[in-house]
């Protein structure tokens, strides 16, 4: 039968907190078994688990120590999913920051999350997800 509405989506909140914590084991435990990201526009997909994981050992260790400040834009519920749009700004080597829109969707299973559809330019996407990037695959 699966998870209500509600429980799927105190489950996205738990995932968002977890992530923006940097625990990677509590943000993990929010997926399904076979979860699925979509990189929007570049049209790129990244499947299950062990995929996964590398983009969020990735986004733990070298994306978020980039983050100067973020912004959460706005948020939606609906049967979907929770979507939220920030402002990222992520720190230059030089010095200064530079500035990105980021839309994700956490998508909503059966018992978890899905997965999650991001949409953000393609030197945001690369740079968010390292060495998963190379891993994703044209949606076919």
């Amino acid at each position: 039968m699966g998870r209500t509405r509600q429980e799927l989506v105190e489950i996205a909140y738990r995932h968002a907190a977890a992530e923006a914590n940097g625990d990677l084991e509590a943000t993990l435990a929010t997926l399904e078994p076979d979860p699925v990201y979509e990189f929007e526009p570049a049209g790129l997909v990244l499947r299950g688990l062990p995929a996964v994981r590398v983009y969020y050992e990735h986004f733990v260790a070298a994306f978020q120590p980039g983050i100067a400040g973020y912004e959460l834009r706005s948020e939606w519920v609906n049967d979907q999913g929770l979507g939220q749009e920030y402002w990222i700004d992520m720190r230059l080597p030089g010095g200064g920051t530079e500035r990105h829109a980021v839309v994700g969707i956490l998508l909503f299973g059966k018992e978890a999350l899905s997965g999650e559809r991001i949409y953000a330019s393609d030197r945001m996407l690369r740079t968010m997800f390292g060495p998963a990037y190379a891993l994703a695959e044209g949606r076919g």
